[in-house]
């Protein structure tokens, strides 16, 4: 049973990006979420700089040099894809603490965005923003979004959108999740440029206990 299941989840990882497999350069960020080149299983997360829900700056690298890490990046406490699947994780958080792992939540999002996100929401997974993209950008699945979306959501749903300090383009992660080891490798990735579709709970659990 392990051995099939492990080969189902590497084939679902990098069937969806199958195209990308060759890119040089996977910080950059792409034109659209189909087009994003994410971080390959053994590769080496980057050691970004981000921010807790209170405003104090944390690395990555100190964080998941603690325990091996389930990592999830989602577009903001606005998208209700996210928030479901963020409360999803309540279904296997227990047993995913019991083999070790830590679990935690970026988004592009402000400290005081994430701040009202919590006490809305009361999401026990640790959420750390990256609202200069360092995170997004380094594990290649940033993309920009349109001047006409980004219109929309402003005008539409009042929601701002982190803009890249180089181009001044609003930047969106593909929703994704990355299960790194005490050393910072990527041991197990899941990214889908259809932001309905995310990896079930039981699935991610399954794949954490494969990659210990």
């Amino acid at each position: 049973m392990k051995q099939p299941l492990l080969l189902l989840l590497v084939i679902l990882n990098l069937g969806l990006f199958a195209n990308t497999s060759h890119a040089l350069d996977r910080t950059q960020i792409a034109d659209s979420a189909e087009n994003v080149t994410p971080l390959l299983i053994s590769q080496t997360a980057p050691n970004s700089k981000l921010k807790t829900v209170d405003g104090d700056p944390v690395s990555l690298k100190a964080l998941t040099m603690q325990k091996p890490t389930v990592l999830i990046f989602y577009r903001g406490g606005w998208c209700p894809y996210c928030n479901n699947q963020l409360a999803g994780l309540k279904e296997i958080e227990d047993r995913l603490d019991k083999l070790g792992y830590q679990i935690l939540a970026i988004s592009p999002e402000t400290p005081a965005q994430l701040q009202q996100q919590k006490l809305q929401t009361k999401f026990s997974v640790q959420l750390l923003a990256d609202p200069d993209l360092e995170a997004i950008s380094g594990f290649g699945i940033g993309y920009y979004v349109t001047d006409e979306k980004r219109t929309a959501y402003k005008s539409k749903k009042d929601i701002n959108l982190t803009s890249d300090k180089t181009t001044g383009k609003a930047v969106l992660p593909a929703p994704a999740v990355f299960i790194l080891n005490t050393d910072g490798k990527v041991v197990f990735s899941y990214v889908n440029p259809d932001i309905r579709i995310r990896i079930s709970p039981e699935l991610l659990y399954q794949a954490a206990k494969l990659s210990l």
